[in-house]
């Protein structure tokens, strides 16, 4: 099978401290509010932020699809910056993608600039539909999180 690659890299400001931004990305009770693309629901979500911790959440599809992310925190710096080494498997258990999402977070004053790089490598049908797919999901992801924050 083909293997595919997707690099999403984007930024955006956001109106609240730095430390609030981080703190949605690190807080299960947060991430299940705003993480995923439009009409995903979170319904399962477990972190562990430090290096080495555990980051596993469920993403269920607008299909009803559930799609299971699970890995580590391989960087956090709070609230400066963190990685996270994941996969993303499919309904049935099998692995589809391995990601790795880089994000920092920069202080503008009262004002938080998020630079995101979220990359990807898969194999299959169904993985090259998740990668085509990144740079909407992401986009979404991201203008949820600005909801949630507001």
């Amino acid at each position: 099978m083909p293997q595919g690659e997707s690099i999403v890299s984007l930024t955006r400001v956001f109106d609240v401290p730095r430390a609030r931004v981080f703190a949605a990305w690190t807080d299960a009770e947060q991430l299940v509010r705003w993480f995923g693309p439009e009409g995903f629901t979170l319904h399962s979500c477990e972190t562990d932020p430090r290096p080495g911790g555990l980051f596993r959440l469920c993403l269920r599809s607008p299909q009803g699809k559930n799609y299971w992310v699970r890995g580590v925190y391989r960087e956090m710096a709070a609230p400066e910056r963190l990685v996270i080494a994941c996969t993303a498997e499919d309904e049935k258990g099998i692995p589809r993608l391995e990601e790795t999402i880089s994000v920092t977070f920069a202080d503008e004053g009262g004002r938080t600039r998020l630079s995101l790089r979220a990359t990807a490598r898969g194999t299959g049908p169904e993985a090259e539909a998740m990668l085509a797919g990144m740079p909407k999901g992401w986009n979404q992801t991201v203008s949820r999180l600005d909801k949630h924050l507001k």
